[in-house]
């Protein structure tokens, strides 16, 4: 069998030379399939059986599943294929290109995260033509920076062989078996339009909107009250207002405003109805002046992940000699624990240079992700 793949370097560069940008906003919006096509034809000539599934109602999105061996309990290899939208004009280089300069590579994704797939690729080589006596699993999947849609719609009998799992997503090499969850909402509130000259005259949305951000903040300062996780930075659930617009001329009594924002939950946190008790706060503080509103999801929440004890934490800690932490940002963990798999995020690339201008992948970061593959392969595999 030949192992007919490029170097390494060269898989990144041609990862990040395949726009994959996902985003909420159609336009911008990008198919991922070139890197999954790159992925399927490096791996095939390995021996991975290749399954790409189609996203539903996603035209131009899948997701990758390549697995070689057979068998149970096997270990999978996961990340994502897409990268968040890019300012061009704000980089000084090409995206879309690696540069290498001061021992890093440069470019769209180096670090979030498609230089992953090339470093697993290079980690799985060695082990190709022995007997596996577990199933070896690499997984590319669809939209994880916009709605999460490829890992949502992952289904147990796609994964059944898994038992164990690394997202490879930027840690600096620091194991992590905790994030919080998030959920982002639109809130609507309706008043009535009319002549500014005579306020009588109609019911201005943005004075309801004002009374609705109180008694949001009013929940955000009981929430860090009631719940806290020593285990997080941020101690605290969190809520942010992302964006508010309302009216259209300074003339005219606002007949409606809308905020977005996101909120992101400990672990520890019983989500159930929360929306549902969100809204039943915002009615009780506007519906006397006139005002209505409404919440809306914006796409279904991330769960939070906690994987407090686990005989892959363990293994992970004792590889790296760092025990696991927690961060804020989110990942598809919960997803795979969900499947009933054993998951651990650890990854190369810091998070501090992910989705802004002029990302980097330190070059020393990648023997030790090769390494840590490498010895996880041959503990779950051989």
């Amino acid at each position: 069998m030949a192992l007919s793949t490029p170097a390494l370097k060269n898989m990144v560069s041609e990862l990040i030379g395949a726009p994959s940008v996902s985003s909420t906003q159609a336009d911008i919006d990008q198919s991922n399939a070139e890197v999954i096509d790159l992925l399927a034809n490096w791996l095939d000539p390995l021996g991975f059986h290749i399954t790409i599934s189609p996203i539903e109602n996603k035209p131009g999105k899948s997701n990758l599943i390549a697995r070689i061996g057979s068998g149970r309990d096997g270990l999978l290899l996961s990340g994502h294929s897409d990268t968040v939208p890019f300012d061009e004009h704000l980089w000084h280089s090409d995206p879309l290109k690696v540069v290498e300069q001061d021992n890093k590579w440069f470019g769209l994704g180096s670090c979030d995260m498609k230089s992953f797939f090339a470093i697993a690729i290079e980690a799985v080589k060695p082990f190709v033509k022995h007997h596996l006596n577990h199933p070896l699993i690499i997984m590319a999947t669809a939209d994880e920076e916009s709605s999460m849609c490829g890992a949502k719609q992952l289904l147990p009998h796609q994964l059944d062989d898994v038992g164990y799992a690394v997202i490879g997503e930027p840690t600096d090499l620091k194991p992590i078996n905790r994030h919080k969850g998030i959920m982002m909402i639109r809130l609507r509130i309706e008043g009535a339009s009319g002549h500014s000259s005579n306020p009588q005259q109609g019911n201005n949305a943005i004075e309801g909107m004002h009374e609705a951000l109180s008694e949001l903040m009013c929940y955000r300062d009981e929430l860090k009250a009631k719940f806290q996780d020593t285990n997080f930075e941020v101690s605290y659930p969190t809520l942010n207002f992302g964006c508010i617009h309302g009216g259209d001329n300074p003339n005219r009594i606002c007949d409606h405003a809308e905020l977005e924002f996101d909120f992101r939950n400990l672990p520890s946190m019983d989500m159930t109805g929360f929306t549902a008790d969100l809204q039943h706060r915002i009615d009780a503080r506007i519906s006397g002046a006139g005002f209505t509103s409404q919440l809306e999801l914006l796409h279904s929440p991330v769960p939070a992940f906690e994987n407090a004890s686990s005989e892959m934490t363990f293994e992970v800690e004792q590889l790296v000699g760092e025990e696991c932490g927690s961060v804020a940002f989110g990942t598809e963990a919960p997803f795979l624990q969900k499947l009933g798999i054993d998951t651990v995020v650890i990854g190369p690339g810091s998070i501090n240079q992910a989705h802004q201008p002029n990302e980097f992948l330190h070059l020393n970061q990648i023997t030790p992700a090769i390494d840590l593959l490498q010895n996880l392969i041959k503990r779950h595999c051989l």
